[in-house]
């Protein structure tokens, strides 16, 4: 999520706690509401919110379940239990007594339930996939019902509003699977799929006012973990989007806040300055890198203190939940320069040591390789610590290859810009681990930034898919869709065919036009190939200093049985590539094979290659 998020700014409530002691019920809720037995850590810390609910002891009997201590803090609306779950608990449920004066006020019924031991349902998501970002209010609207929800702040639907909830749902991505299966995706990130009770423009899902609940327009957390079940079934991974960072200001842990420092204060509202430059910057003032880490996104958007002991807890226990409950395989992180560096550390140490197979990767929408790999995983001389964080979003690369398709040659534009930037892999401990995208929700559509230039599109496309690293797409892209981010929301239209009521379906070949056909057959015939390739999953990276406005990079096998050769000619005229420079990767193959059009290349001596055109080339 960028700065320039297109939202209402809600007025700030003052900076002290309110306590809401004439609207809580004696007791509002327990988080977790749940846990679950056989977790590799035994320690756990249940919140508990109601109407002075401080004046109550807590008192509890269950086999494996030992009370460590009730923790009593500054607004008397909270408890904070501290349990231990041996290893040897049994799933059941168990009685929380809550008393005042020796005599039982009320109780509640807390359950443990079996850990899930299913071999590979957590898979991980890696270089072999390619994932599929969406926005759910967006893409497709299942269930019509759900569309506007009583009791929330936010009854407005407009479709013809780019800042009004839409109504699509979590029915509606599971009414589609069978359309990623066949583009060639494996893996779908949808944003925030968590309730947004905010009074306008929450439909990004960025301001939570819930973290444990599905937000009802978009369904409930049985159907979320069915669609998880579901996608899993089709073959398909799910990569679900959390926030560190912040919450909502329709949040209860905003509206009652647990003690002053549950939330980063300032005696006045203090915005971040969006650097990053000072959170690596060792010439650096301490006021420079507070404004940057504490100041709040937005005024919609509270910052949450992530050196508060309790803070820390409530979002790793979070988590931990979602991905034990439902089976997700991966995480994405929204904001992640902004969060403090040794907790996010502590994080993903705790996150992998119950979830092994868990892929993470941090949003660094930041403007260098180096600033980028300054928060990935093995950069412990520069920081101090590990942050255990194995991939980022390459935003670099993006702006790279952006450049290769609509920049002019010079010594570091144009096509050399890319090969400068891929040349600076060695400062990340692993490449590819990165996540390489051309768009998102926050920024210009691809086929916007290339001036719906389609032979830019294809080779944009191609370097997607055939690049180092994790491929992501943004819905639409398939089909063309376009529009620049200023404002934001233009990029973010709803999918034709998504609903009911639209003219026309571009989920089917009959419903797109014949450039949108070749634009999805395009990327279909490389994202499946792509499933069968060990070179572009996880081959090598070999690329060559571009010449004559041509540049030219290989992905290979280490044993070189497996062999795809790049062109990309940045040209408006056609080009003759001798390939004897390339003998060290070329090798014995003698022929090769256009994956998109299946055409033979019977010599390898010299290829011909249209003007702005990119070849994709098999080795034979």
């Amino acid at each position: 999520m960028k700065r320039s998020l297109l939202i209402f700014f809600l007025a700030l409530s003052p900076f002290f706690i309110h306590a809401q002691t004439t609207q809580l019920p004696q007791l509002e809720r327990v988080e977790p509401m749940f846990w679950f037995t056989g977790m590799h850590n035994p320690k756990l810390q249940l919140l508990v919110h109601g109407n002075q609910i401080a004046k109550n002891e807590v008192q509890l009997s269950y086999p494996g379940v030992n009370l460590l201590k009730v923790n009593k803090v500054e607004n008397p609306n909270y408890l904070f239990i501290d349990l231990e779950v041996a290893a040897d608990a049994k799933p059941g449920s168990f009685q929380i007594a809550f008393s005042q004066k020796g005599k039982k006020t009320f109780s509640y019924t807390y359950e443990l339930k079996a850990r899930n031991q299913s071999a590979g349902r957590i898979q991980g998501v890696t270089s072999k996939d390619f994932i599929y970002l969406l926005m759910p209010d967006r893409f497709s609207n299942g269930d019509p019902k759900n569309d506007v929800v009583k009791g929330l702040q936010e009854t407005t639907l407009n479709r013809d509003s780019m800042y009004y909830r839409h109504g699509g749902d979590i029915q509606g991505v599971m009414n589609h699977l069978d359309y990623f299966k066949d583009l060639g995706v494996t893996t779908l990130w949808m944003t925030p799929e968590i309730e947004n009770d905010m009074k306008n423009a929450s439909y990004h899902g960025y301001a939570a006012t819930d973290n444990y609940k599905i937000d009802p327009r978009y369904g409930t957390n049985a159907l979320y973990k069915t669609y998880v079940e579901q996608a899993h079934a089709k073959g398909l991974k799910i990569i679900k989007d959390i926030v560190h960072n912040h919450i909502g200001t329709g949040h209860y842990l905003y509206k009652d806040l647990p003690m002053k420092d549950f939330l980063n204060q300032w005696p006045t509202y203090t915005q971040t300055s969006y650097r990053d430059q000072p959170v690596m910057d060792i010439h650096a003032s301490e006021a420079d890198k507070k404004q940057m880490l504490d100041g709040w996104f937005v005024p919609s958007m509270p910052d949450l203190n992530q050196r508060n002991p309790y803070v820390q807890n409530y979002l790793t226990q979070n988590h931990i939940w979602w991905i034990e409950y439902a089976g997700i395989d991966g995480l994405r992180l929204d904001t992640y320069p902004y969060n403090d560096g040794p907790y996010m550390a502590d994080w993903a140490q705790k996150l992998k040591a119950e979830f092994p197979n868990l892929s993470i990767f941090g949003e660094t929408l930041v403007s260098a390789v180096a600033s980028q790999a300054y928060f990935t995983g093995g950069n412990t001389v520069n920081r101090g610590f590990d942050t255990h964080l194995p991939g980022i979003t390459d935003a670099v690369i993006k702006d790279a290859i952006f450049e290769a398709l609509n920049g002019k040659p010079g010594w570091t534009d144009g096509i050399f810009r890319l090969y400068a930037i891929l040349a600076q892999d060695f400062l990340y401990k692993d490449a590819t681990n990165n996540v390489v995208f051309m768009d998102n929700h926050d920024m210009s559509r691809f086929y916007s930034v290339v001036n719906e230039d389609f032979n830019k599109y294809k080779a944009g496309m191609a370097m997607l898919l055939t690049m180092r690293g994790i491929p992501q797409l943004y819905y639409g892209t398939e089909i063309l869709m376009k529009n620049f981010s200023n404002p934001d929301g233009l990029v973010r239209s709803d999918f034709p065919g998504g609903w009911p009521a639209d003219k026309t379906s571009k989920f089917t070949a009959a419903g797109r036009t014949e450039k949108e056909n070749e634009a999805f057959n395009y990327i279909s015939k490389l994202a499946n190939y792509r499933k069968t390739s060990l070179a572009l999953q996880t081959g090598k990276l070999m690329q060559y200093v571009p010449q004559d406005g041509l540049y030219v990079y290989f992905r290979y096998t280490p044993d070189n049985k497996k062999t795809v050769m790049l062109i990309f000619n940045s040209e408006d005229k056609e080009k003759t590539l001798s390939t004897t420079r390339f003998a060290e990767r070329v090798g014995q193959a003698t022929s090769a094979t256009d994956i998109i059009t299946g055409a033979k290349l019977n010599s390898l001596q010299s290829i011909s290659i249209p003007a702005r055109a990119t070849l994709v080339l098999e080795l034979n």
